[in-house]
């Protein structure tokens, strides 16, 4: 007999961002279906931002983080969200190309994981300011002041509720 093992729940954040199409619907829309995965509690959302694109060209992005509670593992998250891209017919021709939908997970719990599909703490978020500051919004005790001031210089701004 099979017996499920429930997990504790982990706290995770997860990035969002758009440039094709109707960023803004997409992010939100994509906020409540990362909500509406299994094993996931969506507990906050920040607001929306709008950023130039980094290393990439195209229209302005639409950025936004959440946080979320998971019984899964951070592989059942990336799985999920790989799901949620493809289904926004997410393509990906070229790094950093033009997207309809991008997911990131930034953190799950404390894990540190490094494989080949996936990297916890995500290897860039500290440099992004795009990513910084919704984070700082849902989660200010795990973003480092010091890491705000850095990003400061990037235009990230905040769009209306």
């Amino acid at each position: 007999m099979n017996v499920a093992v429930r997990r504790e729940p982990v706290v995770a954040y997860v990035a969002l961002g758009a440039n094709l199409g109707d960023a803004a619907a997409m992010v939100r829309r994509s906020m409540d279906a990362i909500g509406q995965l299994a094993q996931v509690e969506l507990t906050g959302r920040s607001s929306l931002y709008r950023t130039a694109p980094v290393d990439s060209s195209g229209p302005d992005y639409i950025n936004a983080v959440v946080g979320l509670r998971s019984t899964g593992t951070a592989y059942d998250l990336l799985e999920g969200l790989q799901r949620l891209e493809r289904d926004a017919l997410r393509e990906r021709p070229y790094r950093n190309a033009p997207r309809t939908l991008d997911l990131d997970l930034l953190l799950f719990g404390d894990a540190t994981i490094h494989s080949a599909t996936l990297e916890v703490p995500h290897p860039r978020m500290g440099t992004r300011a795009f990513v910084l500051v919704p984070l700082a919004q849902v989660a200010p005790q795990r973003v480092d002041p010091a890491a705000l001031r850095a990003v400061a210089d990037q235009p990230c701004e905040r769009l209306p509720d």
